[in-house]
């Protein structure tokens, strides 16, 4: 019987992002524009001075962020970090960090988002290449997602046919998602049933199996899409 959840509350999962500063062709410094879709994601802003610009079929918007800020969308908003100032934040994502682990797709221009082998060839990261040359191809990447972005601005009736590109090149991973979830949310949720079910009856058992957690960053620095990333020990 499901008692209890030891991840994090909700199935949610935790990063501390510090946003890129690289400046791109428009002149504005930032990261690489992308959606989710099937997770929602909130930004806690912690330190610095920013916006998230984001695109959906009901229009484009420019969020500005400063330190105290919650903002958060929900999946299939196209989403660009600007860093004016140090931007600093924490990223909350749900099921158990699904929008680090495979859920998300960048704007590539059309002729990159053909199958998943074409998009990986221009998004990809070697693990085990010097920093210098990662950094390099995250920079070249998200130059490459802000010419598909740009396209989208100015006619955002592909929106659809960029919809359409980004479910086909995630649907085979669509199986190891779902056992994500229910590890995570799922469970997350059936664990509360559970005791609320329990404490109707009278039953307080699971508050003696009470215990706490904490862990540090297993990785700090990784290069993400929008900016460097501190990880936490994920699903």
């Amino acid at each position: 019987m499901v008692t209890a959840y030891e991840g994090l509350p909700g199935g949610v999962a935790v990063s501390h992002l510090r946003v890129y500063d690289w400046p791109a062709a428009d002149g504005v410094s930032g990261g690489t524009p992308h959606l989710h879709l099937t997770c929602s994601e909130a930004y806690v802003v912690t330190g610095g001075r920013g916006s998230v610009q984001t695109l959906t079929t009901s229009g484009y918007e420019v969020t500005p962020l400063v330190p105290g800020t919650v903002a958060r969308f929900t999946p299939g908003t196209i989403h660009r970090l600007v860093n004016e100032d140090d931007l600093r934040i924490t990223v909350l994502m749900q099921n158990s960090g699904l929008p680090e682990a495979g859920d998300a797709v960048l704007t590539l221009p059309p002729e990159h988002l053909t199958d998943p082998e074409t998009y990986a060839a221009a998004t990809a990261i070697p693990a085990d290449a010097p920093e210098a040359e990662r950094e390099r191809i995250a920079r070249a990447r998200r130059d490459l997602a802000l010419e598909g972005y740009r396209a989208l601005r100015e006619a955002p009736e592909g929106l659809a046919a960029f919809h359409r590109a980004a479910a086909a090149l995630v649907r085979p991973r669509l199986a190891e998602w779902r056992e994500r979830w229910l590890r995570g949310a799922a469970a997350a949720a059936a664990a509360t049933g559970k005791q609320l079910d329990r404490l109707e009856r009278g039953d307080l058992s699971h508050l003696a199996d009470a215990v706490v957690r904490s862990e540090q960053p297993s990785e700090h620095g990784r290069f993400g899409m929008c900016g460097r990333l501190d990880v936490y020990q994920g699903d």
